[in-house]
């Protein structure tokens, strides 16, 4: 018999802490881009959760900046 393993998901949602790990940022620079409006939140219940979708749009915004210091 061969041992099957299950697929790996990421997940949709992210906590701080996971999105700090996924942008390689702390996580009080994290909390700052929310403040600011430059990073995208969800709430659920009391939760602060950060999308893969945000954090790509995030990630595009810095491209397109730094697009436009050259």
């Amino acid at each position: 018999m061969s041992a099957t393993t299950a697929p790996s998901v990421e997940p949709v949602l992210l906590k701080v802490e996971a999105a700090a790990a996924v942008l390689s940022m702390s996580r009080s620079v994290i909390y700052e881009l929310i403040r600011s409006g430059r990073l995208r939140t969800v709430n659920e219940g009391r939760a602060r959760l950060i999308t893969r979708s945000a954090i790509n749009e995030y990630v595009a915004l810095l491209e397109r900046e730094a697009g436009e210091s050259k």
